[in-house]
């Protein structure tokens, strides 16, 4: 097969760009801390807003990525776009806050469901997910879910032996009925 001439491959270059600050080196090592850091500044948005922090092994942030933002009372968040500045940053652990712009701290079903599937991309990707924190109304305040047990998960095992490995079935059907 030739290839023609006009046929041109696009090389890409993917590259980390650092904005301005919203950070410090305050170690993020509870709730609090991250509140300290992002709840003043999410508190003024008039929109959802996620956030990831990505954090060293001390916990000490990288960097911070605003991952979605918003309506007044939803979001839509992609994993792709969590875990971007993530790899990127070389991130040993990451954390979640979002703002409520009602200033309910209560977290949604949507909030829970996209969480419980982040902790079970974070531990395939080897980015432990440390916690998603809600803030609303005064700062100060805030919901986390790794506090209230909302983050407890079996961690992800692996096979370690492809002998039992189990394969889609139907798949296994076509390639017989194949060779017949």
């Amino acid at each position: 097969m030739k290839i023609s001439d006009d046929f041109k491959l696009n090389v890409v270059s993917v590259r980390l760009v650092k904005e301005a600050p919203i950070l410090s080196d305050i170690k993020i090592s509870n709730p609090e801390a991250a509140v300290q850091v992002l709840g003043k500044y999410l508190c003024e948005m008039d929109r959802e807003v996620l956030c990831v922090v990505n954090l060293k092994s001390d916990n000490t942030p990288i960097n911070c990525t605003m991952a979605s933002m918003g309506s007044l009372n939803q979001s839509i968040v992609s994993p792709r776009e969590i875990f971007k500045a993530s790899i990127l940053s070389n991130a040993a652990h990451m954390l979640l806050i979002h703002n409520h712009p009602s200033g309910s701290l209560n977290p949604s079903k949507e909030d829970i469901e996209i969480t419980d599937r982040l902790i079970k991309l974070t531990d395939l990707m080897e980015i432990p997910l440390l916690d998603h924190i809600i803030v609303g109304g005064d700062e100060a305040q805030y919901f986390s879910m790794r506090e209230k047990g909302i983050m407890l998960h079996k961690r992800t095992v692996f096979e370690q032996d492809y002998n039992n490995l189990k394969f889609n079935d139907s798949a296994m059907v076509a390639e017989k009925e194949k060779s017949r």
